[in-house]
């Protein structure tokens, strides 16, 4: 770097260090900081949204502290017409702070249905891929507290499991990268403070205020429940709560994974001993799930009422063989084998 450009970094990582002498902004940055916690090379998600900016010049902070190199990344979705426009103008603002984005573009027929939820994968792969090239492995997101909170209705509207109510975790994995929530715990109220207070403006989406969309029609009706009296710690202690449970029964399904089934061929197939099936319904649910996912080699589970269609054909017969989620099961006598399809 030549002597003008190192001038130039040093100027401006000076502005954004001076944005701590705001004690708010300094008590925010200290939360973020013990959140984050690693000492490696990472990959910032960033939409144009309160929360991702605010990402972002944590993210920077953090790394002119801890001399970590971050690659930025926008994706634009082209679901509306106007988003090639705004992913440059996030891109223009990012660079007044030596924050260098690269915009990534999704490409392709868009859905017309569960848009949010296919959108959702496509931008992480995009991500991944992106992360891959630079071998770096841990990419952060900016979901937050009330993320958390719209997460745990929608999935209760699904009919959704412990698991799946407390699925929003600060670390997810997802092809060998580890995908990291550092503002899981933070209120957005904070988020749009850091954001106005660094970037002065930021994207509104306009898809935020679509109650077409399930997500949007939870948080209005958290807005709601806010104003007749919801109490939010209360709210977080009781999913921290059945956290709690969800780990006691990882901790039993990992056991009956490693004690009761046979790895062959390099995961192409598993052997499942009858006293797998001999643990509780959830437990059995869990590691089966797991197996069909293992030798699948998929990264998202199989459909739970399809693998309770499967655990009650191996309670009641003694012989069959089927097809789930790229493998073949099979029964005999009181042996179960998996096989990669």
């Amino acid at each position: 770097m030549s002597p003008k450009n190192l001038n130039v970094s040093s100027k401006t990582h000076k502005l954004l260090l001076d944005k701590l002498k705001d004690k708010r902004t300094l008590q925010i940055y200290k939360k973020f900081e013990n959140y984050l916690n690693i000492n490696e090379n990472f990959t910032v998600a960033v939409s144009g949204g309160p929360d991702s900016l605010a990402l972002s010049f944590l993210a920077k902070i953090y790394s002119i502290k801890n001399f970590l190199n971050i690659k930025y990344f926008i994706v634009d979705h082209k679901l509306r017409k106007n988003s090639t426009s705004e992913a440059k103008y996030v891109q223009k603002q990012l660079k007044k702070f030596l924050i260098n984005s690269n915009i990534l573009t999704w490409n392709g027929i868009k859905p017309k249905k569960n848009i949010q939820s296919i959108a959702r994968k496509k931008r992480y792969k995009l991500l991944v891929n992106e992360s891959k090239k630079f071998k770096i492995k841990n990419i952060l997101l900016g979901h937050h507290l009330d993320d958390l909170f719209e997460n745990f209705f929608i999935r209760i509207l699904r009919g959704s499991g412990l698991k799946g109510l407390v699925s929003l975790d600060q670390r997810t994995q997802n092809e060998k990268i580890n995908f990291i929530r550092p503002l899981l715990n933070f209120d957005k109220k904070d988020l749009i403070y850091i954001s106005k207070f660094v970037f002065s403006s930021f994207i509104e989406d306009p898809s935020n205020k679509n109650d077409k969309f399930k997500r949007i029609k939870i948080r209005n009706l958290l807005k709601q429940l806010e104003a007749e009296g919801l109490d939010k710690n209360k709210f977080l202690l009781t999913i921290k709560n059945l956290k709690f449970a969800n780990e006691t029964i990882k901790f039993y399904t990992k056991k009956n994974l490693e004690e009761n089934t046979t790895i062959l061929q390099k995961k192409k197939s598993v052997v499942i001993k009858n006293i797998f099936f001999q643990n509780s319904t959830e437990v059995v649910f869990r590691s089966f799930t797991e197996v069909v996912k293992i030798v699948g080699n998929r990264y998202y589970p199989t459909r739970g009422k399809k693998i309770d269609m499967i655990i009650q054909l191996i309670n009641d017969k003694s012989s069959f063989k089927v097809t789930l989620g790229g493998c073949v099961i099979k029964k005999v006598n009181e042996t179960v084998i998996v096989s990669k399809e």
